[in-house]
Order: C-alpha cells, then sequence, then structure tokens
C-alpha cells in the first residue's frame, strides 16, 4: 500500500486584518495592472498549482483490473487452464502469452485515454478572470497564484482565497465552509480580530464559493492547499472516470452474448462426439470457443475514444462527459445563444436615437475610442437621413450629453492604454462587452468614465443586472457645487420593454414632459413613437438599449448603500435615448449554418436581444430565409408569445420557432420540452447561471469556455474553449466519425469471428482415420487471427477520417445501437462468404489435390500421416487472412467501393490501416515457413501450390463484395438525405406563406 503523501499547510495569515495597500505590498503586486507573465511564471513554481492535492488522479492497478475482470478474458483464461490440464502446454503457453499480450495492450491504451481525460478534466476545470500585463484575461483556475488580481461576478464559483479592495452589492454563497444558508453580503472595512471566524471575514471571499449577486475584485492571498477550504479538505471529490457509457453498455451486453453464444458452442462440439470427454474434444470446444471471442475488442474500443477526445480538443471542443462523445452523432436539432456564439461578441455602439434629437450615427471599431459622431435628424420610412452634421468631440445639446453621460457611469466596463513597450500603447478593455461598447461611445463624446470621475462623480451603490428585470442601475454623486454637496443621480440602463416601465418623464431638450398627464394618452403615444424608432433600429441587426436618469433626493436618515430598495430606486425615471449596438456575425456561422441543413440538423436561435435583433441577424447566418419578413412570421416568436402557448398547443405546430427572441431560462427549458415530444435529440448551448437548467435538460449541454459562468461549464457535457458556433458543426461531425468508425471495426472484427466458426463448426463433420474429428484451423491460428491479424487494421478503421458523406447523412436515431439491422446483415454475408471460401480451400486441399486421408490424432501433433491435414490447415489460415486483410478496405465504407483507384489512394492519408495490412500480409510467411514454429505451435506446416487456391479465394471474395455493395446500393434506402440547405430554406419559405403568427395565437 503506497504510503500517503504528507500535506504541507502553512500557518495562516491575517490578510482580513491588513490594509488592500499592505496586502498589495505583501505580494509585490499592483491592483490596476495585476501580475506580468513572467512573473506569474515565477510565482507558480514557488507556490505551486492552485488545486488541491491528493485528488485520486489515475489508478493504474484499477485500470489493470478492468482489463482482466472481463467476460471475454475470462473465458481465455479457463482455455488455459484447460489447455494446460490436457497436457497441451505449447497451446495453452500461446493461449497464456496472448492473455498478458492483450491485457497489456488495453491496459496502455486505457491508462493512456485515462490520463487524456484527467488532463482534459483539469482543462475543463472552473477558469479564472485575472489582470495580468494590464489586461483581462481568463485562464485555467489551477493557473493562478498568490498576487494575482481577481475578478468575479455573478454565478461565478471563487477560485482562490482573496483579499477585496472593490466591491458592488457583492453577496457570496459560504455554506460549504460555515454551514450558513443565507448569503454573505462583503465589504471593505477592515477588521481588527485575528481570529475572526470565517463568516465574519466580510471583507475576504473564499475558493470554492459562489458569487449569488454583484461583483468585485480581490487580491489573491492562499491558493491550493493553504485556502480555507484546502485547509478542511485533503483531497477533491474525484471525478468519476469510470462512467458507464452507453456504447459501454452495448459493448457489456454484446460480451454476455458472446459469452452464451460460446457455451451453446461448446455443448455443441461435445453433442456430437456424444459427450465422450477426450483431450482432443476438449481442445476442439476450446478452439470454438475461443474463436468467437473478439480478443482485440477492448482495446480498439479504447484507443478510438481516446484518439475521439484528442481530436475534439484540437477542434477547440473539451469533452467533460464521454457520454457525449457518443451522443453528438444523434443531434438532430441545435439550440444556440446568439451573443459571442454565432457573433464576435465585440459589440460596438453604430447608431443613437434621441426624442429631442433625432438619430445620430456614430463611426469607429473594436476598443479603439475613435471615431465621429454625426447628427442624422429623424429617419423616413425607417430609412436614415443622408445629410449629416458632424458633432465636435465634448459637445453637444444638454439632452445628448445627459444620454452619454448615463452611458459612461451606468456602466462598470474599464478602457485604457496597456503601457507595455511590447503592445505600442494598444486600447484595451475589461468588462462586459455591451458595456465596453458603451464605454467606447462615451470616450468619442469626451465622456470618459475617469474624466467624470475626476469631475467629482462618486458612485455610491449599484444594483446590478439581473437576468430577471434585464436592466442595471446605479446611483452617484454629483460634483460638489458652490452651495455645498453635489446633487444625486440615478443612470439606468437596459432592455427597451424594462426600462420605458420605470420611465414617469421624458426629455424634450431641457424640458422634462410627462408620460401620464390628464389625457392618459401621452404614454401609449410615447411608446408607440419608441417602438417605431427601436424597430428601426432593430431592423437593421442592432440590439437596442434604452438609458434613462433622474435626479434622486435621499430620505433623511437612510443608508444610501444598504437601504435602498430597488424598484422605488428605478421608478420615476426619465427617459434619455436609444443606443444601438451592432455584434457582427463570426464569418464562419453562415456556413456552419448551412452545413446543419445540409446533415438534416435544424438551428433554432434563443436569445434575450429584441425580435427584431435577433430576426436581423437569423437572416444574415441563414437561420431563416434572408427574404422573409420580420412581422407575422410563424418562425420567429418572442418568449412572452411562446410561454403563453400550452404543451398541447406548440405540440400542433407544423414547425417551432427558429428564433425566440426575449428569452428567458424557463423558455429555453420549455423549447427543449417541445422538442423532445417531438423525438428529437437536442444539444444546448449556454453561458450563464441561469443557463444550467437547460444544459442539463438538453440531450448535449455545451458550454462557452470563454464568456461562460463556472456554473454552466459544470453542468455541461462539453465546454467550447473558442465560444464559436462552427465548434459546434465540428464536434458533431467528430462525433458521426467516431460512432461510425466504432460500427466499422465492430463489423469488422465480428465477420472474422463468424467466419472461424463457420469453419470449425462445419469441420466437425471431418474425420480421422480414428474416428475423431480433424481440427480445420487450430486454437493458435485463431488467437493469432484475432490479435495479430485482425486487431490491427480493426485499430485504423477506429482512426479513419470522416467520410464525404459524414456530414450528408441524416442523424441517427438516438435509440440506434451499434448493431443496425445492416450492420447485422453485413457480419453475416461477410462472415459467412469468408469462413465458405476458407473452408472450401480446406476442402480442395484434402480431397481434390490428395486423398482425402486425413491421418492419425493430427490434432496433437505432426506426423507423416497428417502432412495432408496440416497442409489443408495451412491453406485455410492463410486463405482466412487475406480475406480479413481484404475485408479491412471492404468495412472502409458500408456502401462504396473499397477498391476503386480512389478509395486506395485515400488510405494513404490513415498510415496505421495500411502498414497494419502489409504487416498482417508479411507475417504469413514466418508463421508458415518457420520450422517448429509451424509444427508444434500452429499446428501446420509449409505449402506451396496452394497458394493458388489462397490468391483465388482473394478474388473470389473481393468480387462477391463489390457485387453485394452494388445490391446495397441498388436496393437499400440511401444513407444520404435527400435535403440541403437550398431545399431548407424553400420548405421554410413555404412554411411561412401558409401560416402567419397571429394564426398560430389563436390555435
Amino acid at each position: 500500500m503506497p504510503k500517503k503523501k504528507k500535506i504541507n499547510v502553512e500557518p495562516e495569515t491575517p490578510f482580513h486584518t491588513l490594509t488592500v495597500d499592505q496586502v498589495a505590498e505583501y505580494y509585490s503586486t499592483n491592483t490596476l495592472e495585476g501580475l506580468t507573465s513572467e512573473e506569474a511564471t515565477k510565482r507558480l513554481t514557488i507556490y505551486g498549482s492552485n488545486e488541491l492535492q491528493g485528488n485520486g488522479g489515475v489508478k493504474w492497478y484499477k485500470v489493470l483490473w478492468r482489463q482482466l475482470a472481463n467476460a471475454l478474458i475470462v473465458i481465455l483464461l479457463i482455455a488455459t487452464a484447460l489447455s494446460f490440464a490436457t497436457t497441451d502446454y505449447a497451446e495453452g503457453g500461446v493461449i497464456l502469452f496472448i492473455v498478458i499480450t492483450n491485457a497489456t495492450i488495453g491496459f496502455w491504451q486505457e491508462y493512456n485515454a485515462e490520463q487524456t481525460m484527467e488532463a482534459l478534466r483539469n482543462m475543463s476545470s472552473p477558469t479564472a478572470q485575472v489582470i495580468r500585463d494590464e489586461a483581462n484575461v481568463t485562464i485555467p483556475n489551477n493557473q493562478a497564484v498568490p498576487g494575482d488580481i481577481l475578478i468575479f461576478e455573478d454565478g461565478d464559483v471563487i477560485g482562490a482565497d482573496c483579499r477585496l479592495f472593490e466591491v458592488f452589492n457583492l453577496e457570496t454563497d459560504e455554506a460549504l465552509l460555515t454551514g450558513e444558508s443565507l448569503p454573505v453580503q462583503k465589504n471593505l472595512e477592515l477588521i481588527e480580530m485575528v481570529d475572526q471566524p470565517l463568516g465574519d471575514r466580510l471583507n475576504m471571499v473564499f475558493a470554492s464559493t459562489t458569487v449569488v449577486k454583484g461583483r468585485a475584485k480581490g487580491i489573491i492571498t492562499n491558493t491550493g492547499m493553504q485556502t480555507q477550504i484546502g485547509r478542511i479538505a485533503t483531497t477533491l471529490l474525484e471525478v468519476d472516470s469510470n462512467e458507464t457509457t452507453p456504447l459501454q453498455k452495448r459493448l457489456n451486453k454484446m460480451a454476455y452474448f458472446i459469452l452464451l453464444a460460446a457455451i451453446i458452442l461448446v455443448i455443441i462440439v461435445f453433442a456430437v462426439h456424444k459427450f465422450q470427454y477426450t483431450n482432443e474434444v476438449a481442445i476442439y470446444a476450446i478452439s470454438v470457443a475461443i474463436a468467437i471471442i473478439p480478443e482485440g475488442l477492448v482495446a480498439v474500443v479504447t484507443l478510438t475514444m481516446a484518439f475521439g477526445v484528442r481530436r475534439m480538443a484540437e477542434v477547440k471542443a473539451i469533452v467533460r462527459r464521454l457520454s457525449s462523445l457518443e451522443s453528438l452523432g444523434a443531434v438532430t436539432n441545435i439550440c444556440s445563444d446568439k451573443t459571442g456564439t454565432l457573433t464576435q461578441s465585440k459589440m460596438v455602439a453604430v447608431r443613437m436615437w434621441l426624442p429631442s434629437d433625432g438619430f445620430y450615427r456614430i463611426t469607429g471599431t473594436g476598443f479603439i475610442p475613435e471615431g465621429d459622431i454625426y447628427r442624422q435628424g429623424e429617419s423616413k420610412n425607417n430609412e436614415f437621413e443622408m445629410q449629416e452634421e458632424q458633432i465636435p468631440t465634448g459637445t453637444g445639446s444638454d439632452h445628448f450629453l445627459r444620454a452619454l453621460q448615463a452611458a459612461s457611469l451606468c456602466n462598470m466596463a474599464e478602457l485604457r492604454r496597456a503601457q507595455r513597450p511590447e503592445s505600442s500603447g494598444e486600447w484595451c478593455a475589461i468588462g462586459d462587452p455591451t458595456e465596453i461598447a458603451l464605454q467606447v461611445l462615451a470616450y468619442k463624446a469626451g465622456m470618459a468614465k475617469p474624466d467624470l470621475l475626476d469631475q467629482g462623480f462618486k458612485l455610491v451603490a449599484e444594483f446590478p443586472f439581473d437576468s430577471t428585470v434585464k436592466r442595471m442601475s446605479v446611483l452617484y454623486q454629483g460634483p460638489d457645487s458652490e452651495n455645498g454637496a453635489g446633487d444625486y443621480f440615478i443612470f439606468l440602463k437596459g432592455a427597451t420593454e424594462r426600462v420605458i416601465g420605470c420611465c414617469t418623464y421624458w426629455r424634450d431638450e431641457d424640458i422634462e414632459r410627462s408620460l401620464d398627464g390628464k389625457e392618459g394618452t401621452e404614454r401609449e403615444t410615447f411608446e408607440d413613437l419608441i417602438v417605431e424608432k427601436m424597430n428601426a433600429l432593430a431592423e437593421k441587426g442592432l440590439r437596442v438599449l434604452t438609458l434613462a436618469y433622474r435626479k434622486f433626493d435621499p430620505p433623511p436618515g437612510v443608508d444610501l448603500v444598504h437601504d435602498l430598495n430597488r424598484s422605488e430606486v428605478e421608478s420615476e425615471m426619465v427617459f434619455l435615448a436609444l443606443i444601438g449596438i451592432y455584434d457582427p456575425p463570426r464569418a464562419e456561422s453562415r456556413p456552419a449554418v448551412l452545413e446543419c441543413y445540409d446533415a438534416g440538423i435544424r438551428v433554432h436561435m434563443l436569445t434575450g436581444d429584441h425580435p427584431s435583433t435577433a430576426a436581423a441577424i437569423a437572416k444574415e447566418v441563414a437561420i431563416i430565409p434572408d427574404d422573409c419578413s420580420i412581422t407575422n412570421n410563424p418562425l420567429i416568436m418572442t418568449a412572452g408569445q411562446f410561454d403563453s402557448m400550452t404543451d398541447e398547443a406548440i405540440d400542433k405546430l407544423v414547425e417551432l420557432p427558429r428564433v425566440v427572441a426575449r428569452c428567458s431560462p424557463d423558455t429555453k427549458v420549455k423549447m427543449i420540452s417541445a422538442l423532445h415530444r417531438r423525438n428529437l435529440f437536442v444539444a444546448m448551448t449556454g453561458d450563464g447561471v441561469n443557463d444550467s437548467p437547460s444544459l442539463k435538460a438538453a440531450n448535449v449541454g455545451i458550454a462557452m469556455g470563454q464568456s461562460g459562468s463556472d456554473v454552466a461549464k459544470q453542468a455541461a457535457d462539453i465546454v467550447l474553449t473558442d465560444d464559436n458556433f462552427a465548434t459546434i458543426v465540428h464536434a458533431v461531425a467528430e462525433g458521426r466519425r467516431i460512432f461510425a468508425n466504432i460500427q466499422k471495426f465492430v463489423q469488422n472484427l465480428m465477420s472474422c469471428n463468424v467466419a472461424e466458426i463457420f469453419v470449425l463448426i462445419i469441420g466437425l463433420a471431418y474425420k480421422d482415420d480414428s474416428g475423431s474429428a480433424v481440427f480445420p484451423m487450430s486454437a493458435v491460428q485463431i488467437l493469432f487471427l484475432n490479435m495479430i491479424t485482425s486487431s490491427p487494421p480493426a485499430m485504423g478503421l477506429g482512426l479513419e477520417p470522416a467520410s464525404e458523406q459524414n456530414m450528408q447523412e441524416p442523424p441517427r436515431s438516438a435509440k440506434q445501437g451499434l448493431f443496425s439491422f445492416e450492420v447485422i446483415m453485413d457480419l453475416l454475408v461477410y462472415g459467412c462468404i469468408q469462413g465458405l471460401l476458407s473452408f472450401a480451400a480446406f476442402s480442395i486441399v484434402i480431397f481434390v489435390i490428395n486423398d482425402g486421408s486425413l491421418g492419425h490424432d493430427c490434432n496433437a501433433g505432426f506426423s507423416e500421416s497428417c502432412r495432408t491435414a496440416f497442409r489443408a490447415r495451412a491453406t485455410a489460415y492463410a486463405c482466412l487472412t487475406y480475406l480479413i486483410l481484404a475485408h479491412t478496405i471492404n468495412s472502409r465504407s458500408q456502401r462504396q467501393s473499397g477498391w476503386t483507384p480512389k478509395a486506395l489512394k485515400s488510405l494513404k492519408n490513415n498510415k496505421v490501416l495500411w502498414l497494419s495490412i502489409v504487416a498482417g500480409c508479411i507475417l504469413v510467411f514466418p508463421v508458415i515457413y518457420i520450422p517448429g514454429l509451424n509444427h508444434d505451435v500452429f499446428k501446420h506446416s509449409a505449402i506451396s501450390y496452394e497458394w493458388g487456391l489462397v490468391a483465388a479465394a482473394t478474388v473470389i471474395f473481393i468480387a462477391a463484395s463489390e457485387f453485394y455493395k452494388w445490391c446495397k446500393r441498388r436496393f437499400m434506402k440511401p444513407l444520404t438525405i435527400a435535403s440541403n440547405s437550398s431545399l431548407e430554406m424553400e420548405r421554410m419559405r413555404t412554411y411561412m406563406s401558409q401560416n402567419d403568427s397571429m394564426d398560430i395565437m389563436k390555435q
């Protein structure tokens, strides 16, 4: 038993009693610039990885036990024991050697696979947002070091112990450490008591706790085993690496079926010999049992799955659950978010509308705050005026400046130039992409947040963005005036329909006009105007945000930090402006969506954006036809429309909506349930903490690795490291390739076993001079064919690249196992043809070329009377060897010929396959011609003219295989779907012309 490694936990430093400056000095860090990459690397060496020690890892003895505790291996061990019991030591030794070799290969492959999965689990562990080299970067959490500046927000799992220095309404769940069920509200106040309980250390946050509300920044004080969670536990819960996947369950069932079949075959052998036990009968029974077992299957499956996981990582998809690797090939529908997945997540403010001034156009791209602002005036028929007036920086109407002030201050994003020489003064940004876009706009207008703060604006309180209310507000105190302290202002931004409900006034130049006047129609008229202008922006593919503000008179004695009520603060607001922000689609999104249609996969966009914005982007990426109308379109719905429908009404829809706007977490779950009721297989993307229910409800949950919260990543099956929709399509293609390859090599291996059984069972009819059955093939020959001849090519089949039809075939049924009707038919047909040809060659050598005498006791060893039997056995062995290798080329495709010049040329793309075929062809000769090895071990002898039979059998097999494939192509249903992207677009247009959303709602 290995001795446990002692974990060194250093005495605790009371960082909660130190000021922020003292902690920064202690770790030689800067709260604005963070550490440099070089310094972080040095500290990683000093402090070690930010992870708990003793987390299990890969146990070699468990992997080895899984190789031995296998029904197939047990049969071979029984055969070994029986061989030694019957004094057939050569055969018993060979079988034992094969068992050890098989276990070694399986152990090596699976051990490597386990290490791969362990590495990938580490890659998919929670990430950390830190400031390094003056820029916000995302790193694996285990790379965080003391002194790093850690940034976290709602939904994040905190990766290390931190001393807080910037807090905005932060509340954390510390039940893991303290048992306290209620969230803890944090602050920056210094704590003097050294031994203060953990639950009362309000200026600290701790590793593995969760942010319930707000956002903050902190200096990492402890990592790994030095954290509070590390002091309590010495190990993390080990991720279950022994998860039984659907594929493994199917293989286990197959093993039990094979075991049952082996028992039946053994009974048949003894029944033919009238249940009279002799060594020869026992050995023959062992040979038959060995013949039905695909000994190399475990190693081949392990190699294929390990290679598949690596391939997925190469295409930037981290597999967290092995079962999802198999599930991807069955995906029929993909429900995708828009921002960052289909688009670039580089928001740019390009339009603005003010009630008093009309439309403005903003130029410039990215994080660079360089560009001009032009006033365009009002729009006519939603077309913007081309006569423009440039607005000089820092000027404009009071209404215009107040709107830009709101955009700048109701904003947590930071924008600054990097000071590092290698960055050449490049602009960098930290924060949400939408807020960065607004901050860039404010810079262009001369209203940069740092300048406003320098002028005297002070942040008092913040109500962060909440997905349930879809807005954010801040309370600021303005600069001091000659009359005393500055006025208080509340600035609000968010979704238009959520902000307009908070407004009771609108700004008309310098006049604030009421929306709730005596006539009672002012609000309705104004809201109609807002909807018109919002649609003018949204139909251009812009995401529309709304700004509002009001002066605030705090009630006497009210704590402005803790006693404010959000609903009261966000009321009686003054409407300021609409901001149109553009997030351009990724260049690869449209081709990826069209590829989905070619593969029989339908794509749905579920987004929080306005319907017009969502529809405009959906058109650009081909989710809906680009020539369809946005209004009264049954393929476009809001979450309100969709949620208001009963399950029965949804099930009556011919088509589920392709675009659902203003989506909530519950809407996503409802969409998944609707798809499941139609027996469809769903992949769902998500990034927020609220997406966890839908990620778990989907058949395959896909989280965003860059923008996704840690909670979403933990709930997902797959994590995309590049947040790109095209990567999902690559992952689906890889899932299809893996499943197809598994079917290929399982069919290939089982065909070999069927051929061997065919030969052995019919061979029972051939008796020697003493009346005993003569083996057409010896047990060692069978083992050599199963392990050495057929297993390496089968591994090559597992590594086959995807076929050209991979993404032109319909998704396989989720209930479809490995053994579809066609696969079973293939293995029986190919197996019987191979067996028939081999047995025919065996028979021709005995009865046609020779006199039909089989000698005496030829199963035990060589004698002159057994020369014919030994030559016939060698012929059958050589024949079956080349048929198996030829069938490997057949198995590369179920329907297409493997012997065309193009197909043979493509073999060079799979070195493992063609090298294993060449090696298999060469290995026949030493096995047949080396003296001693041929007579004493393999129980056959050298052959000469019999090679003509081997060549003839190979040619006949290839011809029969080609004819069989031609019949399948001619009479069976095509594998490729009769649909493509053009037909899918036309089908959607037809559906839209026959239905409209009003009719749907009436239903």
